[in-house]
């Protein structure tokens, strides 16, 4: 079993997760149950998927819960991209958004390359 917070892609993660919904909270009104609930759900998803695979006992159960956690990222990284051509999003903070949600899923990426790769 591993200690998700020492983990640098869930602490990369879980300052997403927080960024999001700071930036939600000035979206519309009227999204909240939209976009707003959306793009929260599928930024919390990541670092709760991370976890959640630390927390199995075998590297296969981490992979997957590391696979449904970069789908996640793929969904928010659509959402943020939506939200700011909704006007929703500053292309200024757009772009810090994106750079931060495609580190988390390179992250990602490497660490189930890692899984993948046989032990010597």
């Amino acid at each position: 079993m591993r200690d998700f917070k020492r983990l640098t892609a869930w602490q990369k993660a879980h300052a997403l997760a927080l960024t999001m919904y700071r930036t939600t909270a000035s979206f519309p009104r009227d999204e909240l149950y939209g976009l707003t609930s959306q793009i929260r759900r599928a930024g919390v998803s990541i670092p709760a998927n991370i976890a959640e695979g630390c927390g199995k006992t075998g590297e296969a159960d981490f992979g997957r819960f590391l696979q449904i956690a970069l789908g996640s990222a793929c969904e928010l990284e659509y959402h943020i991209l939506l939200a700011h051509d909704l006007d929703f999003v500053a292309d200024a903070d757009y772009g810090q958004l994106d750079t931060q949600v495609n580190e988390v899923k390179r992250m990602l990426i490497s660490l189930l390359q890692k899984l993948k790769t046989p032990s010597p």
